[in-house]
């Protein structure tokens, strides 16, 4: 759906400026960015739209889903044939600094299990229902990072509003740390155990950053540590809408623009282009696997559709930064 529109950004809009960029991610967002940091980023994230579209799973006898434990071993094979070789070029991009989110479950959600699993996901919802911040006694925020000065590259967001972590990315734990990010609690097993960092079962970044509702924080200015007035967090999105958490979905009160978004410019299709542009007047999503069960083709076609009708968010784009027109502009 954003892969024309990523490869504008990364092909042809950011080569033309030289200033440092933070790249952060949770879910297939972490999988996008990643892809993005590789050399010739157009072709490689032509071949990530390509392999996203074209994935394909065993069904057991009866069933419309595939296990969890088939996904995982799927998805880590396919991480494994895309970046085998080449993660030195993600965490040694000249400009680029990646940021994975995964969610790190705590206490009963330390180890992945059949029965204490759902009961944990079960308080963990109850908890949050109460207050964002509670979600935290469940589930923490832990953030790999690209190599920076020093160190881990310095985190481009404060983290006082939520109980974080982080942990240095390297080759040792990209692969672990990129698929935990994917690994939706169900659909897929967790990773646990990630080198270097706190031992536990890891989980997909959404849960705790759904669509990255983060405290980001404005750049300094060189050499006086004062706040520079023209940055900007550039958010290409699926909808206007920016949710704190996975399980704030249903809190619609939550879904409400915050201080945290001041100064986030976000890209998002208009929902009446999506309904009348878009197969199903939806967005593609991983409930098409269940939709269309062994019509393997069937999705991958809806798919394809879908990413060539997204050509025009990219188009649109690429007219608007030519000519900014600050009419088209709506507040969040």
């Amino acid at each position: 759906m954003l892969g024309p529109l990523d490869r504008f950004l990364f092909g042809q809009w950011l080569p033309q400026s030289d200033h440092p960029v933070h790249l952060v991610g949770a879910s297939i967002g972490a999988w996008r960015l990643a892809t993005a940091c590789l050399r010739d980023p157009v072709q490689a994230l032509e071949r990530l739209e390509h392999d996203y579209i074209h994935q394909e799973y065993e069904l057991p006898p009866g069933r419309r889903l595939p296990t969890p434990e088939h996904v995982s071993l799927r998805f880590g094979e396919n991480l494994q044939a895309f970046y085998g070789g080449r993660v030195t070029e993600v965490l040694g991009h000249s400009r680029f600094r990646l940021h994975v989110v995964t969610a790190r479950g705590r206490h009963v959600l330390a180890r992945e299990h059949r029965i204490a699993t759902p009961l944990g996901y079960l308080g963990a919802f109850v908890c949050n229902s109460v207050h964002r911040r509670a979600l935290g006694a469940w589930l923490e925020r832990v953030v790999f990072s690209a190599p920076g000065e020093g160190g881990a590259a310095a985190l481009p967001f404060a983290t006082g509003d939520y109980r974080t972590r982080q942990v240095a990315l390297s080759e040792a734990n990209f692969s672990h740390a990129l698929q935990a990010s994917c690994s939706i609690p169900f659909a897929l097993k967790a990773v646990h155990d990630i080198p270097g960092a706190p031992r536990g079962a890891y989980w997909d970044g959404g849960i705790t950053d759904y669509h990255l509702h983060l405290n980001y924080l404005r750049p300094q200015a060189p050499g006086n540590g004062t706040t520079a007035a023209g940055g900007l967090v550039l958010y290409p999105h699926f909808q206007k809408a920016v949710v704190p958490g996975w399980l704030d979905k249903g809190w619609r009160w939550r879904h409400a623009a915050t201080p945290f978004l001041d100064h986030m410019l976000l890209l998002a299709p208009d929902p009446a282009w999506v309904a009348g542009r878009l197969p199903g007047g939806k967005l593609p999503d991983r409930t098409d696997f269940g939709r269309f069960g062994r019509d393997t083709r069937g999705r991958s076609a809806a798919w394809r559709a879908a990413a060539s009708a997204s050509r025009q968010l990219a188009d649109e784009f690429a007219e608007w930064v030519a000519r900014p027109d600050p009419s088209r502009l709506e507040a969040l």
